[in-house]
């Protein structure tokens, strides 16, 4: 199943980060857009700032993102960490630049982000550990607009056979 993550919450401050560290995760890899930051916002939230600054200090932090450098450059240079843009997801070009740049394994990757067609297909597809948060908001950008179509349609699929449901996190 590419498109089912091995974590569901509801935001990222609801992810149990000391599992993670004791499942030998090194790097967060976190989605920029409406996992982490609002689509039509050029500021992250001073919450998520503190707690993406703390994770720093157990896990390497990187913002990945099929948007351009411009946005996300800014988000990173906030953050103070490394970002990957024009990442192609849920192709794996910009998990491998990440798993290069740092010298790590696959599993000590988890990818974090809010939409299971790109995101958690993505951490999947890479046999990265694969976490799915709901998104900050409806509002998207245009692009993901088929994207969460098709999402609703896995989800339905997973509901149906009693896989997984929407609105129900675990991990």
């Amino acid at each position: 199943m590419l498109c089912y993550p091995k974590m569901y919450q509801r935001r990222v401050e609801n992810i149990n980060y000391l599992k993670l560290k004791d499942m030998g995760i090194k790097c967060l890899v976190f989605d920029l857009d409406n996992t982490i930051a609002l689509i039509d916002q050029d500021l992250i939230s001073d919450d998520t700032k503190k707690l993406l600054t703390n994770l720093k200090k157990d896990f390497t932090i990187v913002i990945i993102s099929n948007n351009v450098e411009s946005r996300v450059k800014k988000y990173a240079d906030t953050l103070e960490c490394d970002y990957v843009y024009k990442a192609c997801k849920p192709f794996s070009k910009g998990l491998r630049k990440i798993k290069n740049k740092y010298n790590l394994k696959n599993n000590e990757i988890a990818v974090i982000g809010d939409q299971l067609i790109t995101d958690i297909m993505g951490a999947n597809i890479f046999k990265a550990y694969p976490i799915l948060v709901d998104p900050l908001a409806k509002k998207d950008l245009k692009i993901s607009y088929f994207n969460r179509f098709l999402e609703k349609l896995v989800f339905k699929k997973y509901k149906r056979k009693n896989i997984m449901k929407k609105g129900e996190y675990y991990g």
